[in-house]
């Protein structure tokens, strides 16, 4: 396990403090968008993807749900994983939700929550808590470690990222997650599946099974859609 180097900001979280990697963009304003961890950790990835969002104009928030901890080896980040409890990750990334919105550089009254593997998972539990706090979900492949609770409280637009190929969160899974929101909530998500595997989207490949174009295609179709729908 590795320390952290990318954390750059504190805040509170369930009546202690939470860390976090801030970018904002180089207008100095935006709609706000929580970037939620692959189960590795808040590794470079997490740090380059919301440094990404930062320059399509968003002030994108990554919170550290691992305390500094991370992981390129797979049976680390499962025990990682397998360690953290959901609720109190929750609470954390419900932290950072209010972190944003009383941030001074945020113009937005809502705010995205886009995230990858066990942090897609987060998105949907995020989006079904906040209520509408949050403005447009985006889980990438996402997967928990349990069944996911109850979703009726899930107000926001989704829109969801899956590999045809993928072991971990299969098509079958997806489009039952996808029935249980629709039937739960009322809100129809849009799952959009891909020729590729699990974690297509992560560029450090630590998968092998990173594609560049169907990332692409995913990423586009991501910023198209926080766009949309945070003002």
């Amino acid at each position: 396990m590795a320390e952290n180097p990318v954390q750059n900001v504190t805040f509170p979280s369930n009546g202690g403090t939470a860390h976090g990697y801030l970018a904002v963009p180089g207008s100095g304003s935006g709609p706000g968008v929580v970037v939620i961890q692959e189960w590795w950790g808040l590794t470079t990835h997490i740090k380059d993807v919301t440094d990404r969002l930062a320059a399509a104009g968003f002030v994108a928030l990554a919170p550290d749900l691992y305390g500094g901890s991370t992981t390129h080896d797979s049976d680390e980040a499962g025990k990682l994983m397998g360690e953290l409890p959901v609720d109190k990750a929750a609470q954390d990334l419900g932290g950072a939700v209010d972190f944003l919105l009383g941030h001074e550089a945020v113009t937005s009254s809502k705010v995205g929550a886009v995230g990858f593997c066990m942090g897609g998972g987060f998105v949907i539990v995020l989006a079904a808590q906040q209520g509408d706090r949050i403005g447009a979900a985006v889980p990438f492949y996402g997967v928990l470690k349990e069944d996911y609770p109850d979703l009726s409280g899930i107000t926001a637009p989704v829109l969801g990222h899956f590999g045809e190929q993928d072991s971990f969160t299969t098509p079958e899974a997806a489009r039952g997650l996808a029935e249980r929101i629709r039937s739960e909530s009322g809100v129809q998500p849009d799952f959009r599946f891909y020729p590729a595997g699990h974690a297509f989207y992560n560029d450090e490949d630590l998968l092998g099974t990173y594609d560049k174009a169907e990332a692409d295609k995913a990423w586009t179709a991501t910023l198209d859609f926080l766009h949309a729908n945070l003002t």
